[in-house]
């Protein structure tokens, strides 16, 4: 008798075993997923202007746009990395040259760009910015602000090797 409940309570075990991890789970071995690229979204090329300067400051400066760059798969921070930032601002439109720049990424992978206060285009108050070079796949990003009196706005990229 302790043999059957033995063998029955194993039958169970590893049939639970098989259907939470699947067969696969069973015969391969555990891999680590990495950090996933960013997709482009939807509007963040809109207005894009190819070649905007690296500049210290896109005109009076009062707002802050910052973030991360990393490399999909390890997620390891990317240095040298140029990130365009244009918006709808105090001084300018999304289509105004003068409200475009770009900077380069840290030793950190981080960016921080100055620049005027971004005002709501279209009933949003949103940034747009891209990685475009030719290491990685180009992404186009457009965060919005939760409000337009925020001084500060923030946007990650993780690139895929082109």
């Amino acid at each position: 008798m302790t043999d059957i409940i033995t063998t029955r309570r194993t039958l169970l075990a590893a049939t639970g075993a098989i259907v939470s991890t699947g067969i696969a789970g069973l015969i391969l071995p555990a891999q680590a997923k990495g950090v996933a690229a960013t997709p482009s979204m939807r509007g963040g090329a809109n207005n894009y202007l190819s070649g905007a300067p690296i500049v210290e400051r896109i005109g009076g400066g009062g707002f802050w746009m910052t973030g991360t760059v990393r490399r999909a798969g390890d997620g390891a921070p990317l240095q040298g990395q140029r990130i365009q930032v244009w918006a709808h601002t105090t001084e300018g439109d999304e289509r105004d040259a003068r409200s475009h720049g770009a900077t380069l990424t840290d030793a950190n992978g981080e960016f921080r760009l100055e620049m005027p206060q971004i005002v709501p285009a279209f009933g949003q108050a949103h940034a747009h910015l891209a990685y475009d070079s030719d290491e990685f796949e180009t992404v186009f990003l457009r965060p919005v602000m939760a409000s337009a009196s925020e001084t500060r706005l923030s946007a990650d990229f993780v690139l895929q090797p082109a």
